[in-house]
């Protein structure tokens, strides 16, 4: 599996707090588009975003990329903040499910 992850830094907390829902709203257009097998975007209380994107192949990838620059460019254009992102395979990975095991007599 690949991913794509964003660290991005802002200035101010409350611009983070803009952009992450702007990043949310566009970002996830491409889920189906770009094969994504997963998105998380997680904020710190200091203004610190990070983005992670899952795919399968290394095309998808590169199409989430070049899909996702127009986004990120308003975003820059709006706020300020520094940016560092990096392309990687997944080395370790464990989410555990939200289910009920639960049984509850009638």
């Amino acid at each position: 599996m690949y991913s794509k992850v964003y660290n991005l830094r802002f200035v101010k907390p409350t611009d983070a707090k803009v952009a992450s829902s702007y990043f949310v709203e566009n970002l996830s257009k491409f889920i189906r588009t770009c094969n994504m097998q997963s998105i998380n975007i997680s904020m710190g209380p200091c203004g610190n975003m990070s983005i992670t994107a899952k795919f399968d192949n290394s095309s998808d990838l590169k199409t989430f990329e070049s899909k996702s620059k127009s986004i990120f460019s308003d975003v820059q254009g709006s706020f300020d903040f520094v940016q560092t992102n990096f392309s990687g395979v997944n080395i370790f990975a464990y989410e555990t499910e939200n289910t009920s095991t639960q049984i509850t007599p009638n």
